[in-house]
């Protein structure tokens, strides 16, 4: 059996995310297929990662046991001919019986697209959200500032999704903005991320550019006494995973 990982690339619109569900179309269960018809036999993914209904990736990580060996240059083209266009294995290779691209991840890569020009912009609908008012980007690098480090985000989780351990860790949230395409991007990379909670954060930054919510309430809501500061959900056709990262890189 060889320990095979590969990356993944896909258009999350129209897709109930990453994970396998009952009832519901996900990447993960068309990517199965697609390794369970090269092998001849069911093949269960394992990812580095969860990306919710609606959200994109240019960087997820899956690893799965292959039962024979296929050539790594030829491996994706093979599960991308059963593939939608809207999925695309991007490279694939043998890894360290040892590697597990969960528990080996220290770091994910998201971005958070907004689109602020007046009237939608047409090849960035499925991939952004359109805001055209007045969003005041000092303010918003300022509300950006608060988040970087190690808190307790047990505020920025969605509603009834109490996790026990609400801890993580901010590397880095930057924001960056072009005036001539009119997007506003929004980097996040962080330990890990509590369920919905980039979005949440991204919902109270533009809040905070808009003049909505005080910095000083966002930084209570870092200390869980201030709830009402947080939110609202961004829009998950905003969110893209840019990249996983793993010990040693």
């Amino acid at each position: 059996m060889a320990n095979t990982l590969i990356e993944i690339a896909y258009d999350g619109t129209g897709y109930s995310g990453f994970q396998i569900q009952e009832n519901a179309l996900t990447i993960q269960e068309l990517l199965e297929s697609s390794l369970s018809l090269i092998y001849k036999e069911p093949i269960r993914l394992t990812g580095a990662g969860r990306t919710d209904a609606g959200v994109h990736a240019r960087g997820q990580i899956a690893m799965y046991k292959a039962p024979f060996l296929i050539e790594s240059d030829s491996l994706p083209l093979a599960i991308n001919a059963s593939l939608p266009l809207q999925i695309v294995v991007t490279s694939a290779s043998v890894i360290p019986d040892y590697f597990h691209v969960r528990y080996d991840a220290v770091r994910k890569v998201y971005s958070y697209t907004v689109d602020r020009l007046q009237y939608p912009q047409i090849f960035l609908r499925r991939y952004s959200w359109h805001l055209p008012g007045l969003i005041d980007t000092v303010l918003l690098r300022k509300a950006a500032a608060i988040f970087p480090g190690t808190h307790d985000f047990k505020n920025y989780q969605v509603s009834g999704n109490n996790n026990e351990d609400t801890i993580r860790t901010i590397y880095s949230l930057k924001v960056e903005e072009c005036e001539d395409s009119g997007v506003l991007k929004i980097w996040y990379e962080g330990s890990g991320f509590l369920y919905r909670m980039v979005r949440l954060i991204t919902g109270t930054l533009i809040r905070a550019g808009e003049g909505k919510v005080s910095l000083n309430s966002i930084t209570e809501s870092l200390s869980g006494d201030n709830k009402t500061a947080v939110g609202p959900t961004a829009p998950a056709k905003g969110l893209c995973l840019e990249k996983v990262i793993f010990h040693g890189q």
